[in-house]
């Protein structure tokens, strides 16, 4: 059974198609690409599926609770608090009542060990990436989403993050993750779902290159997602 299920979901801006008659299975414990140009609308289902915007026609279904990591650009870096502090409120979403992760644990796993008490603005871009989903990690959801985290960061940082991502896969969370790119790295995700207003293709990484032909749209020399 799926851990989320998303039926015939459609949605418009202002009378503007973002995405049309959009069916997605996702299953527990696999790391899944969502790729397609800018405008094809990634993030507007990545919304949907987490609940800030509703579909227009359709609908979504899921057996457990749904974070998501943001764009990096949506994010006020000059907010004058520490890494640990952003990560803490992660702590503010989660339904787990259970075990409850500490901050240190996160940083230390996604390789921002030691810099727990740096401000915000002294981070890099790959260290924000790490930052955010460290703060996703801490809400302790069965899914998670993840809009476009290895945009304009360097290789070293992409691999890590992609290595934190599969070992979340493998630990039975759900992870969905965007990206406009199209590349070798895709190899690194269970399946692969290719987007442009509607799902062109959907499968294995290798079925989505033996399936669709035209892929000039998404061509890149690298790619998280």
């Amino acid at each position: 059974m799926p851990s989320l299920s998303v039926r015939g979901v459609s949605y418009d801006y202002d009378n503007c198609p973002a995405i049309k008659s959009v069916d997605l299975d996702l299953h527990s414990g696999t790391l899944t690409a969502l790729v397609g140009p800018n405008g094809a609308g990634k993030s507007t289902l990545l919304h949907l599926i987490q609940g800030c915007l509703r579909a227009n026609q359709g609908t979504i279904e899921s057996n457990g609770s749904i974070a998501l990591m943001p764009q990096r650009a949506s994010i006020d870096w000059s907010f004058p608090i520490t890494v640990t502090q952003m990560v803490e409120l992660g702590r503010l979403r989660t339904r787990n009542r259970g075990q409850q992760l500490s901050a240190q644990q996160l940083l230390n796993q996604v390789g921002l060990n030691g810099l727990g008490a740096r401000r915000l603005d002294r981070l890099s871009g790959g260290q924000q990436q790490r930052v955010l989903l460290a703060r996703a990690l801490m809400q302790q959801t069965s899914i998670l989403l993840l809009d476009e985290p290895c945009s304009a960061i360097d290789p070293p940082t992409r691999e890590h993050l992609l290595t934190v991502m599969r070992q979340q896969a493998e630990s039975g969370q759900t992870l969905l993750v965007s990206s406009h790119d199209w590349g070798s790295a895709l190899d690194s995700y269970d399946r692969v779902v290719v987007l442009d207003g509607t799902v062109l293709a959907c499968g294995t990484p290798d079925e989505v290159r033996q399936n669709l032909t035209d892929m000039t749209c998404m061509m890149g020399s690298h790619c998280c997602g």
